[in-house]
């Protein structure tokens, strides 16, 4: 692999650093927004189903 690929490919690699508080309100608004539209997708798939 070439300088080049191998550069590329650790930008994508996951660090050792430990989460800064941004990065960590940053994943828990990620996981809230998905539990959100998850919980939206449930509620029109029933009301879908009354129907």
């Amino acid at each position: 692999m070439s300088k080049r690929e191998n550069n590329a490919n650790n930008i994508f690699r996951p660090s050792d650093s430990p989460l800064t508080e941004h990065e960590k309100e940053q994943i828990a608004l990620r996981k809230n927004l998905e539990r959100l539209k998850a919980e939206r997708l449930a509620r029109e798939a029933a009301n879908s189903k009354k129907d």
